[in-house]
């Protein structure tokens, strides 16, 4: 127990520090909660072989809940645009693979990889998407939508918890929607798929 509390500490000094630094980015002052990592990890592909894909992973409260819920360390690939971050999701998280990058080049940033990914079974988003014109956050989900296997599924969420639809998301079919009160700021997560 002493040893999970521990660890809750670390994560959130790390992010509040990192918040501090560039708050447009990191998008919340507080790790998610587990209750919203287990959330968005409900919707893991059933498929043990299949790769998940997680953009804006922060310290890893979210990459925790996937694992814990069944997703094997090595078929996730992470997206963390803050080196920092990424360097402590390294450490956390070894046999996963770590990007220290840009969301919007994941195309090539999968790509890239030893053994390059060319589709996954779902995207695990925690990109404050509506910090970013309405334009580059289109631009990003049409990337996404790219990359997704045909019944993949998009799971995104946001602090605005009155609107269903997320930004960029009008051409998947929405499957799911639900709001995580349990979480600071209280969430809602929006599930779409292909």
């Amino acid at each position: 127990m002493a040893k999970k509390l521990i660890a809750a500490l670390t994560d959130s000094t790390v992010f509040l520090r990192e918040w501090m630094v560039n708050p447009q980015r990191t998008g919340s002052v507080a790790p998610s909660s587990p209750k919203l990592g287990a959330a968005m990890a409900r919707w893991l592909p059933r498929d043990p072989e299949s790769f998940v894909l997680e953009l804006g992973p922060g310290t890893g409260a979210v990459t925790g809940a996937l694992i814990k819920r069944g997703l094997r360390e090595d078929r996730l690939i992470a997206i963390e645009h803050n080196a920092n971050l990424a360097k402590h999701l390294r450490k956390r998280f070894p046999r996963a693979h770590i990007i220290a990058g840009d969301a919007w080049e994941l195309d090539r940033l999968l790509n890239d990889l030893p053994e390059p990914v060319t589709s996954v079974g779902a995207v695990i988003s925690s990109l404050p998407l509506l910090n970013f014109p309405k334009e580059k956050a289109e631009e990003l989900v049409e990337k996404i939508r790219a990359v997704l296997d045909p019944r993949g599924r998009y799971v995104q969420y946001t602090y605005r918890i009155g609107k269903d639809r997320t930004r960029g998301s009008t051409d998947f079919r929405m499957i799911a929607s639900q709001i995580v009160w349990l979480n600071f700021p209280p969430a809602r997560v929006s599930v779409f798929q292909k």
